[in-house]
């Protein structure tokens, strides 16, 4: 049997930095270097799409006054977020939440945005019943970008809170386009040892063997 395997220090390699990637929000400002971003941005222009599609798109931030009026964005969603769960939950819960850092725009070295592209209902091969396979295509570009960040001792933190129209406004996006995420890329000073919401006490982490079934859903998770 051909053995197309990596070498056991390779895999080990590949298998740390999928264990140690961590979603971050505390930056240093130290700026990253040109070279070392689109070499971070060609590892995710190497992710997976369905029908080679391709539908990510990136836009770098450099305007201090874009970044402040994304900031601004977020805060905003912010606070309706905090108002959602102490209606949903409870007001304590609402007050742990406003303590949680959300995001580092300001603080990183490099902001981007990831988005979906304009032109994507033109394509139709893997999209027909499950339209949002785009959105899976880029979710891939941005892990791909995060492991690769990561291997570079490089945090990365993927801001979700934001209204997408209003970003998209903001940012001269044609109809059809939409803004995903937020992505604050930057050095730090550490690496959180646990998912930060884990450290902060907001949730634990579901352990693989409660996300696992065979042959059809069960209620009950399977033995490992």
């Amino acid at each position: 049997m051909i053995n197309h395997a990596y070498t056991e220090a390779e895999r080990a390699a590949i298998y740390k930095v999928i264990a140690e990637r961590r979603d971050m929000r505390h930056f240093l400002p130290t700026p990253i270097a040109p070279e070392l971003l689109q070499q971070l941005l060609a590892a995710a222009h190497h992710g997976p799409s369905v029908g080679l599609m391709q539908p990510w798109r990136f836009i770098r931030i450099s305007d201090p006054a874009l970044k402040l009026a994304m900031h601004a964005l977020v805060d905003e969603e912010r606070k309706r977020t905090a108002q959602a769960i102490g209606e949903h939950e409870h007001t304590a819960r609402m007050a742990e939440f406003l303590r949680l850092k959300v995001e580092g725009i300001l603080d990183c070295g490099e902001v981007l945005v990831a988005a979906l592209s304009d032109d994507r209902e033109g394509h139709i091969f893997g999209r027909r019943t499950l339209p949002e396979m785009d959105l899976a295509s880029v979710s891939c570009a941005i892990q791909n970008l995060w492991l690769a960040a990561r291997a570079e001792g490089i945090g990365m933190g993927w801001v979700s809170m934001f209204d997408p129209q209003q970003l998209a406004d903001l940012l001269g996006m044609p109809a059809g386009a939409k803004p995903i995420a937020i992505l604050c890329l930057g050095y730090v000073n550490t690496f959180y040892k646990a998912p930060m919401l884990v450290e902060e006490g907001w949730r634990n982490a579901q352990p693989l063997s409660a996300m696992l079934m065979e042959n059809g859903w069960q209620t009950t998770p399977i033995p490992p």
